[in-house]
C-alpha cells in the first residue's frame, strides 16, 4: 500500500505540470491590456503599464513566465491578484466553504443517488423503477440554472424553506439547497448507475447459489451483491468531486457563495490571470488526491485488488 501510494504520488508530478501550463498558457495567451479598467475610462499612462507588467513577469517569454510561477507555487506562493492581494489568502478563506459546499454535495450524491438506485434495482420493472428512471432522466435534461432557479423561486421564495442566496452565511442550513441542486445531476446519473451493476449482479451465478443455499434476501444484496455494485460507484463519487468543485462556479454565483467558485468568476471578469490559475491549480490538486483516495478504496471494497 504504502509503495503504491508514493508510486501514484509521484505520477501525478508530470499531471500536475502539465494540467497547470496548459492552463497558465490558454490563461496568459489571450488576447488584450490586464491594466485596462484599472485607470478609470482613461488609459492608463505608460510607466503605471511597465510597472504591472514587470511586477507580474508579463515581459518575460511564458515559459520563463511559467517556471516563475511554479517556483512559487512550490513554496506554497500562488502569487498575488492584479490588486495586490495573495491569492493563497483569498483561497484559504474561500477554499472552506467551497469545501464544505462540495462535501455536502457528495453526501447528497452518494446516500440518495445509492439508495435510489437500490430500491430501482430491486423492484426492477415496478412502479419505484419507473419513478426512478422517469425523475433521474427529466434532472439530467434541465440545465443546472434552471433547477436552481425553479428552487429558489418555490423552497426560497414562495415556501420560504430555505435562504434564497447565501452571502456570509455559510451554515450547514444555508448551503443545504445548493449543495442538492449541486448535487442534483450528478445524483441522477449514480442512481441509474446503481441500479444497473445491482441489476446485473443480482442476476449471477454467485448469487443463485447464495439463494440456493437458503440465505436471507438482506444477506444477499447487503454483502454479496451490493459491495461488488459499489467499485464503479465509488469511481464515479471520487471522479465527480473534481467535477462537483468545478461546477461551484455557477452554482456560487446564482446562490451568492463566497468560495472558490465565485472568486475564479469575478477573476474572469476582472481578466485576473493569476487569480484565474491559482485558484484552477488549487482545484486539480483536490481532483488528483480524491482520485487517489478512491484508487486505495478499491482493494477495501474488493479484496482481489491488489495494490503491491
Amino acid at each position: 500500500m504504502f509503495k503504491f501510494t508514493v508510486r501514484r504520488l509521484l505520477q501525478m508530478i508530470p499531471v500536475i505540470i502539465g494540467a497547470t501550463f496548459l492552463i497558465y498558457w490558454m490563461v496568459f495567451s489571450l488576447p488584450g491590456d490586464p491594466t485596462a479598467g484599472k485607470c478609470g475610462d482613461r488609459p492608463c499612462p505608460d510607466a503605471y503599464v511597465a510597472q504591472f507588467e514587470e511586477e507580474y513577469n508579463l515581459n518575460d517569454p511564458l515559459l520563463v513566465q511559467y517556471g516563475k510561477y511554479m517556483a512559487g507555487v512550490v513554496q506554497g506562493d500562488f502569487g498575488e491578484s492584479y490588486y495586490g492581494v495573495p491569492v493563497s489568502e483569498e483561497l484559504s478563506e474561500r477554499f472552506v466553504v467551497t469545501a464544505k459546499l462540495g462535501l455536502m454535495a457528495l453526501g447528497i450524491e452518494a446516500v440518495i443517488g445509492i439508495l435510489a438506485g437500490v430500491l430501482a434495482a430491486l423492484k426492477k420493472g415496478g412502479f419505484i423503477d419507473n419513478v426512478v428512471l422517469v425523475s433521474t432522466l427529466a434532472v439530467i435534461a434541465l440545465p443546472l440554472f434552471v433547477t436552481a432557479s425553479v428552487l429558489q423561486l418555490y423552497l426560497g421564495i414562495r415556501w420560504e424553506l430555505f435562504p434564497v442566496t447565501v452571502g456570509s452565511d455559510t451554515s450547514f442550513y444555508a448551503l443545504l439547497l445548493p449543495a442538492f441542486v449541486l448535487a442534483s445531476v450528478s445524483l441522477a446519473y449514480l442512481a441509474r448507475l446503481m441500479r444497473t451493476n445491482l441489476s446485473e449482479n443480482l442476476g449471477s451465478d454467485y448469487v443463485r447459489t447464495a439463494r440456493a443455499k437458503g440465505l436471507p434476501q438482506s444477506r444477499v444484496v447487503g454483502v454479496h451483491t451490493l459491495r461488488n455494485s459499489l467499485i464503479p460507484v465509488v469511481t464515479f463519487l471520487g471522479y465527480d468531486l473534481g467535477a462537483l468543485m468545478g461546477g461551484t462556479i455557477v452554482i456560487e454565483g446564482i446562490f451568492n457563495i463566497p468560495g472558490v467558485g465565485n472568486y475564479i468568476y469575478r477573476a474572469i471578469n476582472d481578466r485576473d490571470g493569476v487569480v484565474v490559475v491559482g485558484a484552477v491549480t488549487a482545484l486539480i490538486l483536490v481532483y488528483l488526491f480524491a482520485n487517489l483516495v478512491v484508487d486505495l478504496l478499491y482493494g477495501l471494497l474488493d479484496p482481489r485488488i491488489s495494490h503491491d
